[in-house]
């Protein structure tokens, strides 16, 4: 067995491709290390140095923007590495930038079937800078509305976006001021955190449960095997 499979993982022809391979993760995230471990894949972590400040406004398409930041990432640690040591070049970089949430649905590019808001002016939560920050983002949040948590992945120069739809319930101002306090989702995109606390917010999600707390595992695994199949040859020695 690979050091970077563990026994439990799947025997799957995608998994069995990783097997010998160099799997580096370009993030520190231990959310997103704990979510690979459990699908049996242990990378080596190389956290990018490429600061995630790509003008959101240069991009056509809001979901571009991760999408380009975390092909970004990958590009950077996976020339870092060869410059390091060309013998022991990574075979996959995988790449997530920050979680991104939006206040408004998009068109989906997953099997979700959620349509346009079109009249309704969208804004781009990352994490809050404060306190009253965090409140308002999740005063803004909070109800019946729904809104996408977008994450992307990148092999190389393959990238994917996977988009949850979380379902915020109608909370009562003091529930939403006593997570504020926590301090909990002032490292967290949108200023909560699903797989905590911050859970006693949401009603419902309509999606991937690991995008939302910072890696889309089916959609990762979905391209390793479309690449499987199209290309016989992939990760081939």
């Amino acid at each position: 067995m690979s050091k970077h499979i563990l026994p439990h993982a799947l025997s799957i022809p995608a998994i069995k491709k990783l097997q010998g391979k160099r799997i580096v993760l370009a993030s520190n995230s231990p959310r997103r290390k704990e979510i690979l471990r459990t699908f049996g894949i242990v990378p080596d972590v190389v956290p990018s140095k490429f600061e995630e400040d790509l003008p959101v406004s240069s991009f056509e398409e809001i979901h571009e923007y991760p999408v380009a930041t975390a092909s970004h990432k990958a590009v950077e640690v996976y020339e870092r590495l060869v410059a390091e040591d060309p013998d022991n070049a990574p075979d996959i970089v995988i790449a997530v930038p920050d979680t991104v949430v939006l206040t408004h649905a998009q068109p989906a590019t997953s099997d979700l079937g959620y349509s346009v808001l079109p009249e309704t002016k969208q804004e781009l939560l990352e994490k809050p800078m404060s306190e009253v920050d965090n409140l308002r983002m999740l005063m803004d949040l909070n109800g019946n509305a729904m809104y996408p948590v977008l994450t992307s992945p990148g092999y190389q120069t393959k990238s994917i976006d996977e988009r949850t739809l979380v379902y915020f319930a109608d909370n009562p101002r003091h529930i939403v001021e006593a997570y504020a306090k926590s301090g909990e989702g002032i490292d967290r995109a949108g200023g909560f955190a699903i797989q905590g606390l911050g859970g006693m917010l949401i009603r419902k999600i309509d999606g991937d449960f690991n995008n939302v707390v910072g890696f889309p595992a089916a959609s990762f695994f979905k391209l390793l095997d479309l690449l499987v199949e199209e290309d016989p040859d992939f990760l081939a020695l």
